[in-house]
């Protein structure tokens, strides 16, 4: 199966992952974390074969990312206070929030009501989900295996069934996100990450 990898830099790039995710393909691109895997966050049919792609279990949510702010209308409630100071300290950045999700939302996105979402920091990943629209997307690699830090890491453990592989060089990080839970009174750190729990509570708690 030959596979499409396109240089980040090539200004074919965008244009064409565009069209993929139109199409119901999926692209497997750089963030500023770890190599992610996505198609589009609205279409169902698409989700479900992310998770066939990543063998991943569908009882485990896949996360949204998206471009601004102004996104999150279209997909989750009103935030919190706290979540919303969150967003304002750490967003763009390594911080996925899990949030009430609207009922409009794909089925296959979340076995919950809640659904993760993130705006990452790389202007590439920005440019891109501008182009695209919010993404689902997960780490580019088989559940349970190292996360992908090159476009060679993809190859080398999903390559079947992606359509486009954007190679953008390493990663500048050798891990996932953060995830909190933004449905809860008190702050729940999900998943630790990049950024030191006491700087969440920190915020969370005080502003």
């Amino acid at each position: 199966m030959n596979i499409k990898i396109i240089q980040a830099r090539n200004p074919e790039t965008i244009p064409t992952a565009q069209e993929i995710i139109q199409q119901g393909g999926v692209i497997a691109f750089p963030t500023d974390t770890v190599y992610g895997v996505g198609v589009s966050a609205f279409n169902n049919q698409a989700i479900l074969k992310l998770y066939d792609l990543k063998k991943r279990s569908k009882k485990k949510a896949i996360p949204i990312l998206i471009a601004e702010p102004s996104e999150l209308n279209h997909l989750a409630a009103l935030q919190s206070p706290a979540c919303q100071r969150l967003m304002d300290r750490f967003w763009p950045g390594p911080l996925t929030l899990v949030l009430q999700g609207k009922d409009t939302l794909p089925p296959a996105l979340s076995p919950e009501p809640t659904v993760g979402i993130r705006i990452p920091a790389s202007l590439f990943t920005r440019e891109l989900l501008q182009a695209t629209g919010p993404l689902a997307a997960t780490s580019a690699n088989i559940s349970g295996k190292p996360s992908a830090r090159t476009a060679a890491d993809v190859m080398e453990q999903i390559s079947q069934g992606i359509d486009l592989i954007i190679d953008g060089g390493e990663t500048p990080s050798k891990g996932s996100s953060t995830v909190v839970n933004c449905t809860t009174e008190r702050l729940h750190i999900l998943r630790q990450g990049p950024i030191p729990a006491d700087e969440l509570k920190e915020i969370w708690e005080n502003g």
